[in-house]
């Protein structure tokens, strides 16, 4: 008996409130039974008779069966809705009579009802289901259906300072914006919409928020321009300052920031010191 997966039992006793099934049925001793309620048996159900099912626990901690299908198996990544948020998680609707258990510890960020989030199924210690939104990165899809230049949408999962902003594509294909480009302004489970920048060798996708250069250069400049007006109009540093610089207080690349600041330039909007950007 697996619990969080469906199988396939064979009916071995027959009572007023529902049907009894093992895995074998054969009679043997210590062979596990599990209730399949009545509201759930199939009309016509006999003894002997192989029903698939799917195993979870009920509010009193019994282990029980279900014909209902629940949006979220063992192994695998579902979109949950958040019904409620209690005192030790979140509950969410899979589906089933009683929601799925969502532990704070198992939250990458913390949630509302009514969110939606990608989770896993898996059992803890105490061998229920739970939910968690962590450790999805080893489940997600390769090879997806995407090529270079494709628009694609996706759902933020995970940050990563190294690596860079972690976005599972249509909820299950492996999908990374690079450390280089500015994500500040997303949160985990935010659903973007991305430019595939190519596919890896291994199958993943590397994508991309921002434009072709020469689009993205008008956004760019104003960005720039707005940041030298918070520095009451002289920024403190060049396009020679170091990448790790630019990236800290404008959240652009060097090379952006040097397109940006061309621009600028060109437009006669500011001036070009040794040490420094001035608005004009």
């Amino acid at each position: 008996m697996r619990l969080g997966e469906y199988q396939e039992l064979t009916v071995v006793k027959i009572v007023d409130f529902g049907v009894y099934l093992a895995e074998h049925g054969d009679g043997r001793e210590g062979e596990c039974r599990v209730l399949l309620p009545k509201k759930q048996v199939p009309e016509g159900t006999g003894q002997g008779d192989r029903i698939v099912v799917f195993l979870y626990k009920d509010s009193k901690d019994r282990m029980i069966a279900t014909t209902n299908r629940p949006k979220l198996v063992i192994g695998e990544l579902a979109v949950l809705r958040v019904a409620e948020v209690g005192k030790i998680g979140a509950f969410l609707d899979w589906g089933l009579e009683k929601d799925l258990l969502l532990p704070f510890r198992e939250m990458t960020r913390k949630v509302q009802q009514g969110d939606e989030i990608l989770v896993t199924l898996y059992l803890d210690k105490s061998s229920r289901l739970c939910a968690s939104m962590k450790y999805l990165y080893d489940l997600l899809e390769q090879n997806p259906p995407y090529q270079k230049d494709d628009m694609v949408k996706g759902r933020v999962y995970e940050f990563s300072r190294d690596f860079g902003t972690f976005v599972a594509v249509d909820d299950r294909y492996s999908a990374m914006i690079p450390a280089h480009e500015d994500c500040s302004h997303l949160k985990i489970g935010d659903v973007i919409e991305a430019k595939v920048l190519g596919v890896k060798q291994d199958g993943k996708l590397d994508i991309t928020l921002r434009e072709k250069a020469y689009l993205q250069m008008d956004a760019d400049a104003e960005k720039v321009m707005e940041i030298i007006e918070e520095f009451a109009g002289v920024l403190p540093f060049t396009d020679k300052a170091s990448p790790e610089v630019i990236m800290r207080e404008t959240g652009l690349s060097k090379n952006a920031f040097k397109r940006a600041v061309g621009r600028l330039y060109k437009e006669r909007r500011i001036e070009i010191t040794e040490k420094a950007i001035r608005k004009i």
